[in-house]
């Protein structure tokens, strides 16, 4: 298994699953950011909102995007799938149901037109794991290991 195959692998293990981010749009150069529940799957992060969010109406206008949580960052450009319920939507839709069972249908209604998935298709990020960080090219498929300790006190 190559550095980046690895990179994936300790990504599913870490990020396939209901993990929470705060989620950075911008319009007209001004950033926005709010915390989303995302959900990642091959090389991408997934995320369950609303198609007149004020998140979505921003990456309609630029899709340039960024996730962020205690040191793990990436970067990526993201896109309004449209509704759950779409044809190309259902193998994506069955994974976030799974990975967000405990509140998926209390806060979702698939009956409003309106509900939407975003998918973020990853360009570069950062992430750590039991010592190790892990700075990835998602564009070139490449990644580059290196010892890291996360040693920043968090306050809440």
């Amino acid at each position: 298994m190559g550095s980046y195959e690895k990179t994936l692998y300790v990504m599913d293990e870490l990020f396939a699953k209901d993990y929470q981010f705060a989620f950075a749009t911008a319009n007209e150069n001004m950033p926005s950011i709010r915390f989303v529940d995302t959900y990642f799957d091959s090389g991408c992060f997934y995320i369950v909102t609303y198609a007149n969010s004020k998140k979505v109406k921003e990456l309609e206008i630029n899709e340039n995007v960024s996730l962020c949580n205690k040191a793990h960052n990436f970067t990526g450009k993201a896109y309004n799938l449209g509704h759950p319920m779409n044809p190309q939507n259902q193998e994506i839709r069955d994974k976030l149901i799974r990975a967000f069972e405990p509140w998926y249908f209390k806060h979702n209604n698939e009956n409003d037109v309106n509900m939407c998935y975003v998918k973020v298709e990853l360009t570069n990020g950062f992430f750590y794991k039991d010592g190790t960080g892990y700075k990835v090219d998602f564009v070139e498929k490449t990644a580059v290991e290196f010892p890291f300790e996360f040693d920043i006190v968090m306050i809440d």
